[in-house]
C-alpha cells in the first residue's frame, strides 16, 4: 500500500497537542489514508498552550481541512471555534476540528472510541461504578460515555477542586448526559477504589515523558475488587506502567489502543466523507508498535 506523492495539491489533515511526539495519530491515519486513495497528509503538531489560538488560525489560512486535538488543548480549544456539537457540549470537551465558512467547528469522538472496547465485552453496565483518575478533557468524556454506557455512578479523582467543582455543576441537569457524580482529592481517594467496577486513567501520567510513572501506587491498586477492569486512555509505551501492574494484581486490563483507532474513524469519516478503514488503522498501530 503506497501513498500518493505529495505535492501543491495535497490536503493537511493534522493533530495538535503538546507534546506531541509520541502521537501514533499519524501512522495510523495516514495508513488509512494512502488505502482510501485520497491525496491527503496527517501530520503531527507540536502546539504549546500559549500558541494555541494564533496556531488554529495558521492551520485555517494555509487550508488544514481537519485536526485532532489532544492534551492539553480539548477544552481551551472551545472558545475559538465557530460551532460545536451537541455531544461536544455535553462533553465540555473537542477533540476533532473540521473547517466550515465561519471557521473552525469541533465535536468530540473520544466518547465513540472509549465506549468500543467495553461495549464488545458486554452490552450494558448497569450498576457498576467507575472511578476516573483525573478532571480533565479525557475525563469528561468518559463521564459522558459512563451515562450512555448505564452506569450507576461516576467518582472523579483529581487534584484541581475547580476542575472537579466544574465537573459536578456541568454532568447536572439541563445537561441531557447527567449522572450521578461524586468528586475527591486525591488525598480521600482510596475509600473509593475499594468499589471501583471500572478504574480509568484519564491523566497523562504513564504517558512520555512520564512513562515510568504511575498515577496510583501499587498499595493503592491493591484496594481494587477482583471483579475490577483497569482501562488506561494512554496507548503508549504497551503495557503502560499502571497496566503492567494491574495485570500482575490478575485484573483486567485496556489499553487506549482500541479507542484511539475507533475515535479516530469517526473523525476521519467525517473529514474525507467516506468510510474509514478501520481495520487497516488498527492493524497498522499493532504493526508500528511491534517494530518499536
Amino acid at each position: 500500500m503506497t501513498s500518493l506523492p505529495i505535492t501543491g495539491k495535497t490536503q493537511l489533515l493534522g493533530v495538535i497537542g503538546y507534546p506531541i511526539a509520541h502521537s501514533l495519530s499519524p501512522v495510523m491515519h495516514n495508513q488509512a489514508i494512502a488505502a482510501l486513495g485520497v491525496d491527503a497528509v496527517y501530520v503531527a503538531f507540536p502546539i504549546a498552550p500559549a500558541n494555541l489560538s494564533v496556531a488554529l488560525a495558521g492551520l485555517a489560512t494555509v487550508g488544514t481541512i481537519g485536526l485532532s486535538v489532544t492534551i492539553p488543548h480539548k477544552q481551551a480549544v472551545i472558545p475559538l471555534l465557530a460551532e460545536i456539537s451537541d455531544q461536544a457540549r455535553a462533553v465540555g470537551a473537542v477533540n476533532t476540528l473540521w473547517q466550515t465558512d465561519r471557521g473552525w467547528a469541533g465535536t468530540n469522538t473520544d466518547v465513540d472510541g472509549f465506549m468500543a472496547p467495553l461495549l464488545a465485552l458486554r452490552s450494558s453496565w448497569q450498576g457498576s461504578t467507575m472511578v476516573v483518575l483525573g478532571s480533565g478533557g479525557a475525563a469528561r468524556a468518559t463521564i459522558t460515555s459512563a451515562r450512555l454506557l448505564g452506569c450507576d455512578r461516576v467518582v472523579v479523582i483529581g487534584r484541581d477542586s475547580a476542575k472537579l467543582a466544574a465537573l459536578q455543576r456541568d454532568f447536572s441537569p439541563p445537561n441531557p448526559l447527567a449522572i450521578a457524580l461524586e468528586v475527591s482529592g486525591w488525598d480521600d481517594c482510596d475509600r473509593w477504589l475499594s468499589q471501583a467496577d471500572l478504574l480509568v486513567n484519564a491523566t497523562p501520567v504513564g504517558m512520555p515523558p512520564r512513562a515510568d510513572e504511575l498515577p496510583l501506587s501499587i498499595t493503592q491498586l491493591a484496594l481494587l475488587p477482583a471483579r475490577a477492569i483497569a482501562y488506561d486512555l494512554i496507548y503508549t509505551p504497551r503495557p503502560t506502567r499502571f497496566l503492567q501492574a494491574a495485570a500482575d494484581r490478575g485484573l483486567q486490563a485496556i489499553d487506549g489502543l482500541e479507542m484511539l483507532v475507533q475515535q479516530g474513524a469517526v473523525a476521519l469519516t467525517r473529514w474525507l466523507d467516506r468510510p474509514a478503514p478501520t481495520d487497516i488503522m488498527r492493524a497498522a498501530l499493532d504493526q508500528f508498535l511491534q517494530q518499536h
